[in-house]
C-alpha cells in the first residue's frame, strides 16, 4: 500500500499583536508565486468545515489564519519586502489584497533575527526597519529595541487582547491613504449614502488608509454598539446585512466591479459599525467607562467579527476620525486638534487601544500623512513546516 508523503518547508511561527503567522524567507517558496496559494492553504489547514483548522497552523479565526513573506526590497526606501497572506478559514481561497497591521509588528523583529538586516547585525539600542508592503505599496516603519543585533522580547508594552507585557514595537505608516483603491476618499467624500439590497438606503463613510473600511453607526443596524463578538455571530440577519453593506461598499469604492467580485473578494474593506463612547465590559470582565475612550467600535473582516481591532481598520478609523463630516467624527468625543497631539483611544472587546494620525486638508483636499501605534510581538517557534 503507497503512502503519500509530506513536504516542508523552513519557517517561524510568530505572534504580531493580536494576530499569528507563519513566516517565511522569499527565497524559501517557489519562484512561480501560483505555486504559493495551496502551500499556504495546506500548511494553515484551509478549508476546514468545522472552522478549527486542527489538521494545519491555524487557529479557527481569520487572526490566526495568516502567512508572511519577506524578502529583499525592490525598492530604495526600504530594507525589506513584506507580503501578507490571508488565508480563509472555510473556504480554499488565499487572499493577498489588503495587508495586516498586526503582523507587521513581527517584520522587523524576524528580519533582524534571521540575518536579514546585516548593517544592523551588531545593533544595541533602538533600530528602525523600513517595510515595503507588496499588498498595498505603502511604506512601514517599525522601530523596536535590540540587543547585540537581536531583537528585545522583553519589555513594559501591554496592548489589549494579548496577556502579559513586552517590547514595544512603533508602528508608523507613511501615507497610508489609497492602501486599496488609490484614494483616501474612493467617492470623493466623507459620508455617502448607498443602496443594499434587502436593507435599503444606509448612510456610510467609505475610507481607504492603510485598508479600505466601510463605516456605518451601530443604532442603524439596530445594535447598542457594545455586543460580543458571539452575539454579533449569531445574529445572522444582521451579519447578512453587514456583508450586504460590505459588498455594496467593494462596488462604491471601486474595488469590485460589481455584486458577484464583491462577494468573492472578502478580504477588503473591512465593515464596521461606531457608536459614542459608552460604559461596557471587554471580553476578560474589566469594564469600561465612557470617559475612558473616544469611540466604540466593533470590526468585521472575512466574514468574522474581531476581538481585537485589526491595526489597519483602527489606522483607518482614526484617520475617518479627523475628517470633518465623517460618520466617525460625528460620533466621536475627542477634536481632531486633541487626536493629533493625544491620539484617539478606541473601545473594542478587548479593551481600549489608542491610535495616532496625522492628517492635512490642502486646496486638493485631504491627505493623511501617518499613522502610529504600538504593538508587541513574539517568536514562538521555528524550524520546517510541513504540508
Amino acid at each position: 500500500m503507497a503512502f503519500a508523503t509530506q513536504q516542508s518547508l523552513p519557517a517561524v511561527f510568530m505572534r504580531g499583536g493580536t494576530s499569528k503567522a507563519l513566516m517565511f524567507h522569499l527565497r524559501d517558496l517557489p519562484t512561480d508565486r501560483a505555486a504559493w496559494s495551496p502551500i499556504f492553504l495546506a500548511a494553515i489547514g484551509s478549508p476546514d468545515p468545522y472552522a478549527r483548522q486542527l489538521n494545519g497552523m491555524g487557529g479557527g479565526v481569520s487572526s490566526l489564519s495568516k502567512v508572511c513573506v519577506i524578502g529583499p526590497s525592490t525598492r530604495d526606501d526600504a530594507d525589506l519586502d513584506y507580503t501578507f497572506a490571508q488565508v480563509l478559514v472555510n473556504e480554499s481561497r488565499v487572499d493577498y489584497s489588503g495587508n495586516c497591521g498586526n503582523m507587521s509588528s513581527a517584520v522587523g523583529p524576524f528580519a533582524l533575527d534571521e540575518g536579514l538586516l546585516p548593517h544592523l547585525s551588531t545593533t544595541t539600542g533602538e533600530v528602525c526597519v523600513r517595510i515595503h508592503n507588496t499588498n498595498t505599496k505603502k511604506i512601514i516603519h517599525a522601530r523596536f529595541p535590540a540587543q547585540q543585533g537581536r531583537a528585545v522580547v522583553a519589555g513594559a508594552q501591554v496592548i489589549p487582547g494579548v496577556s502579559g507585557a513586552g517590547a514595544a514595537v512603533r508602528l508608523e505608516f507613511l501615507s497610508p491613504g489609497g492602501a486599496t483603491t488609490g484614494q483616501l476618499l474612493p467617492t470623493g467624500r466623507v459620508c455617502d449614502s448607498i443602496d443594499v439590497p434587502g436593507l435599503g438606503t444606509i448612510d456610510v463613510s467609505m475610507i481607504d488608509a492603510a485598508n479600505a473600511c466601510v463605516f456605518v453607526r451601530a443604532n442603524d443596524l439596530g445594535f447598542i454598539g457594545t455586543e460580543m463578538p458571539d452575539v454579533i455571530e449569531q445574529r445572522v440577519d444582521v451579519m447578512q446585512t453587514l456583508a450586504a453593506i460590505r459588498a455594496s461598499a467593494s462596488v462604491a469604492m471601486g474595488i469590485t466591479p460589481d455584486i458577484a467580485a464583491a462577494r468573492a473578494k472578502t478580504a477588503v474593506p473591512f465593515v464596521g459599525f461606531v457608536s459614542a463612547p459608552q460604559q461596557a465590559t471587554t471580553l476578560d470582565g474589566a469594564m469600561i467607562s465612557a470617559d475612558d475612550a473616544d469611540l466604540t467600535v466593533r470590526m468585521l473582516s472575512n466574514g468574522q467579527p474581531h476581538r481585537a481591532l485589526p491595526l489597519t481598520a483602527s489606522l483607518c478609523t482614526a484617520v475617518a476620525a479627523a475628517l470633518e463630516g465623517s460618520i466617525v467624527q460625528q460620533l466621536c468625543a475627542r477634536s481632531p486638534e486633541v487626536q493629533r497631539e493625544s491620539g484617539l483611544r478606541l473601545a473594542m472587546p478587548s479593551g481600549v487601544l489608542t491610535v495616532g494620525a496625522e492628517v492635512e486638508r490642502h486646496a486638493q483636499g485631504w491627505h493623511a500623512t501617518r499613522g502610529t501605534f504600538y504593538r508587541t510581538a513574539r517568536r514562538l517557534f521555528d524550524g520546517r513546516v510541513y504540508f
